[in-house]
Order: C-alpha cells, then structure tokens, then sequence
C-alpha cells in the first residue's frame, strides 16, 4: 500500500483581486463585443465554478507604470481583504529608453510590503517575454527586476508563478498582431500557470510547446510590417512623444470587488488543434 501522504487540498479561494497593467486587463484576448477577457478573467470564471457567492476585481489598466500601480491601485486592493491577489507591474518601466531600476524596485516593495498582509495570498509573476531583439535589448533589466520579485514573494510569502522561463510563451505564435500582448492561447496558459501554482491539479500542460510555424514569405513579412507599423508603432511614438498613455482616462473594468457569477471554463483544445488558429507573426519586436 502506498503510504505516501496526499498533497495538501488548495486554499478556498471566495474572493479575487487583480491589480497591474495591459498584461492583466486582458489585452489581446479579444472577445466579440470588442472587450477584452484575459488571464485573470479566466482565473476569476474557475474560481467562481468552485466557490458559491465568489467575487472579483480587476483594478489591471492598461499602460500603467508601476508608480501608478502603486497609487490609484494597491491602496485600494488591500482595502478590499480579497483572499487572493495578484500583483503584475513595473514591466511597462522597463521597456522604456530611460527607466530608474531603484525607483521600480522600491514602488514594487512597498506595494507587496501593503498588500500582503492584507490578503490571503499574494501571487506576483515573473512575466513573459517574446522571444526577439526586444526582449534580448532589455533581457538584464527584465532579470533584475524578477530577481527582486522573487526576493520579496520570499520575505512576504507570496506565491511566484514564473512565466518568463517558459520557452512556449517566448514564441512569437503566442503574441498577438502589436507583439506587445498574449493571444487568446497565451492567456489561457498563464491561467492554467497560476491555477496550477494555487495547489490546483493541472487541466493542461501551459509550457507544451507549439507546433513550428510554417515561415512566411518575403512578401507576406513586409506586409505583415506596414501594417503593424500603421496600427500600432507609430501610435506608440506618438503618445511618447506627447507623455500620453493607452490608459489615460480608461477605468478599470471591475472595479469593485463583487459577486461573479459561475460559468463553465472553456475545455482544453489538443495543443495541436488549437495552434492551427495562431497566425504566425511574420516579423520581430518592436524597439
């Protein structure tokens, strides 16, 4: 007989907050009214399938900075006492020309030293990264800035789930048309990464690698350039070059921590058969 103890059963979970930028609001996961899902949504739908009168916030804005965060968001999810937290920010930071490492790391610690004695469980991230000259341009400060994560989730007891080592979600067919965000798959695999992290068994393997992508042509990749270049890098410039952000303005989507009523989560496609709706991106990221 086996006398190998069973695995402690995960926490039940009744409440959920999401705090950060465009990485948890949801962006690229389309939906068909125009809004966007995400990760934490898809979280949310679980937990909520689990748990009688569950409820849920997601304070997560797009184009945030992790001071920002720190300001209009943190103060408000440790106000809220929710069982479950999740922190993801300071990567907008890091992508920018000029970014204060010291700076974003001390916003980060005050906000997990605010947060997580005011929540069941705090879970931060080490985010992913799509593999090209972008990440490989700011790969030393992407580092930093997860080993400093990985410090504090140790000093406060915060959970880790670690997205960036994750070669499946590095490659280019898990990123949406900007290069910027998730596809709807990669959202999906990083739900199943934190279900998972929470003590959940697995209903998927997140890090399956997909299929290769057949290359495009050279016609194909230069068109796949123009447009990427119209509809989103040159707005991009523009609103650095005019202090504007994507945010500005924007509320978040959930911003009160209320009931979410259960759905069923969406079953696991063969990673084969969803890949067939990946369109290969044609070109790489953008500086």
């Amino acid at each position: 007989m086996d006398s190998t103890p069973a695995p402690p059963a995960p926490p039940v979970i009744t409440s959920f907050v999401a705090l950060g930028d465009s990485f948890t609001e949801g962006m690229s996961d389309l939906l068909p009214d125009g809004s966007y899902r995400g990760w934490a949504d898809l979280l949310a739908a679980r937990l909520a399938a689990r748990t009688d009168g569950f409820r849920y916030a997601n304070l997560a804005v797009r184009g945030k900075l992790i001071g920002q965060i720190a300001e209009e968001q943190v103060g408000v999810a440790a106000a809220m006492g929710a069982d479950l937290v999740t922190l993801v920010g300071g990567l907008n930071d890091v992508l920018r020309p000029k970014c204060d490492m010291g700076r974003v790391c001390g916003l980060l610690e005050e906000s997990v030293a605010k947060l997580a004695p005011n929540c069941g469980q705090l879970v931060l991230m080490r985010s992913p990264g799509r593999r090209g000259p972008v990440l490989e341009r700011y790969r030393a400060r992407m580092e930093h800035l997860f080993a400093h994560i990985d410090a504090l989730a140790e000093e406060h007891g915060a959970l880790v789930v670690d997205l960036y080592s994750c070669d499946a979600l590095g490659d280019p067919q898990m990123w949406a048309e900007d290069r910027l965000h998730l596809t709807a798959e990669g959202h999906r695999r990083v739900a199943e990464a934190v279900w998972q992290r929470l003590g959940h068994p697995a209903e998927s393997d997140w890090t399956a690698a997909l299929p290769p992508a057949v290359p495009p042509g050279w016609y194909a990749r230069r068109v796949a350039d123009l447009r990427f270049a119209h509809r989103h890098l040159l707005p991009w410039i523009g609103r650095r070059l005019t202090g504007r952000s994507s945010g500005d303005g924007r509320a978040p989507k959930r911003p009160e921590l209320v009931p979410l009523l259960p759905t069923a989560a969406p079953a696991a496609a063969p990673v084969a058969a969803r890949s067939a709706d990946l369109a290969p991106l044609a070109c790489e990221d953008t500086p």
